[in-house]
């Protein structure tokens, strides 16, 4: 492939340099480079955000990225067949139950319901969640987290987000976040929502570094779930699932590494079935392009939810560099604290509209200056 190469001065004093491509570039170079080109797109309506008006919810695909070498970690069906394999090696279900178990894991769609019906079985026949089995056979398959993080690239990035504000929930069991966040000195703190007082402190952004399990975590058999009827505590108390709401509608919710989440029940529960109006919401969520005709057909339905739905790449290995690279572009907005509104900026982190409306629902009109008279009362 024959190239020319061009040189330009930038005013800065620096070296600009343009690589002009030849003629004689095959179609599958142009369409490679097609492609990282595409990937490198980000939506101006999410890259705008600031930080502190985001919410991540982390799935098991942010697992995967940072930890490849735990095989449950990659999806809820290899999580729940490294259940399976560890009950039957501990021998705490039925050799019967494992093949029908095992069976359902590849015929049933609904992973989420095999997983409920999994942890019922391995706890007691109240209903109740301690003791059970199950948490055994977890701890078996997250044995030494910390010695398997590989990739930390994504919980770099997520924990650069929480620095400035993003708050973080979860589906995961697992708290490889909480684990990295803790090496690099960050207080960390798991939750559950079986802890009313400290879901409305993390709700109310008190708890800078903390991370909601909805599903609880593998460390805390107190905080598991079976299903949405486990939390009846949390979902029929309002003022517990009024503040958990209107992070939906305040916030912007963004989808890292999540595929079943939206067909959650216990995520459903607290905010799809609740929210209404979901369609005048703006959320995100990143996804693996595999098929064209599936993605844009995933991209009409989530649009109902609210939820706008981007491609990170055609490729896994492209994840967590993307989610990097968002991360710089949403950091380097400048915080609207330093300065008033400005009704002569375009297209800035939120319309002037916006910006108005939301100042009048703090209940002021426009950031007034305080100033002192001379006998040094403060007046307006």
């Amino acid at each position: 492939m024959r190239s020319k190469m061009l040189v330009l001065t930038a005013s800065c004093g620096e070296m600009l340099v343009l690589l002009i491509l030849g003629s004689e570039m095959d179609s599958s170079e142009r369409s490679t480079i097609r492609s990282e080109q595409k990937s490198r797109k980000f939506l101006k309506s999410l890259i705008r955000k600031q930080p502190r008006d985001l919410l991540l919810v982390i799935g098991t695909g942010v697992s995967a990225a940072v930890a490849p070498g735990i095989p449950a970690l990659c999806s809820w069906r290899s999580c729940i067949e490294a259940v399976i394999e560890a009950a039957e090696q501990l021998e705490v279900l039925h050799p019967g139950d494992v093949a029908e178990f095992r069976k359902k894991v590849i015929k049933d769609r609904d992973l989420l319901v095999v997983a409920h019906d999994l942890i019922r079985k391995m706890s007691p026949r109240t209903g109740d969640t301690k003791p059970n089995f199950f948490q055994d056979c977890l701890m078996e398959v997250f044995d030494n987290l910390e010695q398997h993080i590989q990739n930390p690239v994504v919980l770099q990035s997520i924990l650069r987000l929480m620095e400035r504000g993003t708050m973080v929930l979860t589906t995961n069991y697992d708290n490889l976040l909480e684990i990295f966040g803790q090496q690099q000195g960050k207080p960390m703190e798991s939750l559950d929502l079986k802890d009313k007082d400290k879901v409305l402190q993390w709700a109310r952004g008190h708890i800078k570094y903390g991370v909601l399990h909805i599903h609880g975590l593998y460390t805390d058999p107190c905080g598991m779930v079976l299903d949405p009827s486990g939390y009846k505590d949390v979902t029929q108390d309002p003022e517990v699932m009024e503040v958990l709401q209107n992070l939906y509608r305040t916030k912007s919710f963004l989808f890292l590494g999540c595929g079943e989440t939206l067909r959650d029940q216990i995520f459903q529960a607290l905010f799809l079935y609740t929210v209404k109006n979901k369609v005048d919401l703006e959320h995100y969520m990143l996804v693996l392009k595999e098929n064209e005709d599936h993605f844009f057909k995933l991209q009409a339905d989530m649009l109902l939810h609210g939820i706008k739905v981007v491609s990170y790449g055609d490729c896994f290995t492209q994840f967590p560099e993307y989610v990097e690279d968002l991360t710089a572009q949403i950091c380097k907005q400048r915080s609207p604290d330093a300065d008033q509104v400005d009704s002569t900026t375009l297209l800035g982190t939120s319309c002037v509209d916006c910006a108005k409306r939301k100042l009048g629902e703090n209940g002021t009109d426009s950031p007034k200056r305080i100033k002192h008279s001379d006998n040094g009362i403060p007046t307006i």
